[in-house]
């Protein structure tokens, strides 16, 4: 029998900086980490790194070093805009759980016309909540094995999936973001000249948190080419907003006779297990939509791939969805309220940029994703479930369809079940143990 000689060592309780050196330290030295750790506890947290930084290569420690910033009071589009990265990762308030009326709402203009538009969404957020519950409950009945606190819980949520289409962009969330140190760099170099005034502010805010905590993580010298090529990308190509998009549209670059190499672990898969992501070196699938922008913001939450940041507009108009779902007594209100809001925000003296924030999230955007062929099955089956906002699950559906007519035989596990209605939604919450 053969004999290892391996040693594992978990040490969490350094700070990110002291982490990051504890790791560089590995390529200039073939002592124990424990010998590390011993002159981490000598010099005492943060003079570590002083003591061994200097003559190594700077992007690759911070690599290894993270935190997590907590970042609250920013507008749905500055949250968007904080996710519109790859290797984000983090949590943010959920519209389709929490009640959004008493949060505060971003109004770049701040004049009496400005203020009654954002008023307008939400005073009808607020006073339907109650005549779309009871058209719910009238709709979906509780079943007789449907605890009642789970069933109310669900029709609740589904209230929320309903009308947050009725919140204006410019309304406030709080997100975290876990990053590690030399990626908070490369993103917030980009943010901090994003297009909209609230988010580049946001970037330099952060960025002097980040000092002040990580000064050696981040003392870069910025230089003048630099800053105006990230300056100009971010300024001209920062939105997706095309003047035409389809309603749907799949394309590949992959060559079915190349996922015939693979048909083993591609035509056999069993439920719930991804394809090994080495068949990415494979090509990309495109997907090409319209979707409502409140259910872009989950399909942007999916990383391994490129998802476009479309620029929120009212020219693709209301997802249909929304008005579908509500009683007869509310649809024709709803109506005659987007009309009349769409008419006021275009007449606004603002940049597009800029009357986003008026927009409510029930507004179409144009949507484009890339995907690799092992992203592209974990996005379609894991966003065909029912939990999923209805809006999303049905271009989900679609996508499904289409990689079953580019890939023929290509087995998916897809919930292509028409009904939408999970009262087990209700249990998708945190909740205090009693």
């Amino acid at each position: 029998m053969l004999k290892f000689m391996s040693k594992i060592f978990v040490y969490d309780e350094f700070s990110p900086q002291d982490t990051a050196m504890l790791q560089a330290l590995y390529s200039r030295s073939a002592s124990s980490v424990e010998e590390h750790v011993n002159k981490v506890k000598e010099t005492g947290s943060g003079k570590f790194m002083e003591r061994f930084y200097v003559g190594y290569g700077h992007s690759s420690i911070a690599d290894c070093g993270s935190t997590t910033l907590f970042i609250e009071g920013i507008s749905i589009l500055a949250d968007k805009a904080i996710q519109d990265w790859q290797l984000y990762s983090g949590q943010e308030t959920s519209t389709r759980y929490i009640d959004m009326s008493k949060q505060p709402i971003v109004d770049p203009l701040m004049t009496e016309d400005s203020r009654e538009i954002l008023d307008a969404w939400m005073d009808f957020y607020i006073s339907s909540q109650e005549a779309v519950q009871n058209h719910l409950k009238e709709k979906y009945p509780k079943r007789e094995e449907e605890e009642e606190g789970m069933y109310e819980k669900a029709i609740k949520a589904r209230t929320f999936d309903i009308l947050r289409g009725f919140l204006p962009a410019g309304i406030t969330t709080q997100l975290s973001w876990h990053t590690n140190l030399r990626q908070a760099w490369d993103k917030l170099s980009l943010l901090r000249h994003h297009p909209v005034e609230e988010v580049s502010t946001l970037a330099e805010e952060i960025l002097l948190k980040l000092k002040g905590k990580y000064a050696h993580s981040f003392s870069h010298e910025l230089y003048p080419d630099q800053e105006k090529y990230r300056k100009y990308s971010m300024q001209s190509y920062n939105y997706f907003d095309p003047e035409n998009h389809p309603a749907f549209r799949a394309y590949t670059n992959i060559e079915n006779r190349e996922l015939q190499k693979y048909k083993d672990i591609i035509f056999w898969r069993p439920v719930k297990t991804n394809l090994p992501t080495f068949l990415s070196e494979l090509g990309n699938v495109t997907f090409e939509f319209l979707m409502d922008f409140g259910s872009f913001r989950d399909i942007q939450r999916h990383r391994n791939g490129v998802c476009r940041m479309p620029l929120l507009t009212t020219k693709f108009g209301f997802n249909s969805w929304y008005l579908k779902q509500l009683p007869d007594s509310l649809r024709a209100k709803a109506e005659e309220l987007i009309e009349r809001q769409a008419e006021r925000i275009n007449k606004m003296d603002l940049e597009p940029k800029y009357l986003q924030y008026y927009i409510a999230l029930g507004f179409n955007v144009p949507c484009k994703v890339s995907y690799g062929l092992p992203a592209a099955v974990y996005v379609v089956e894991l966003r065909s479930g029912k939990a999923v906002h209805p809006t999303l699950r049905r271009i989900a559906h679609q996508m499904n369809q289409s990689l079953l007519e580019m890939f023929p035989g290509i087995t998916l596990h897809s919930d292509l079940d028409q009904d939408d209605w999970d009262a087990r939604r209700g249990l998708q919450d945190i909740t205090e143990k009693k």
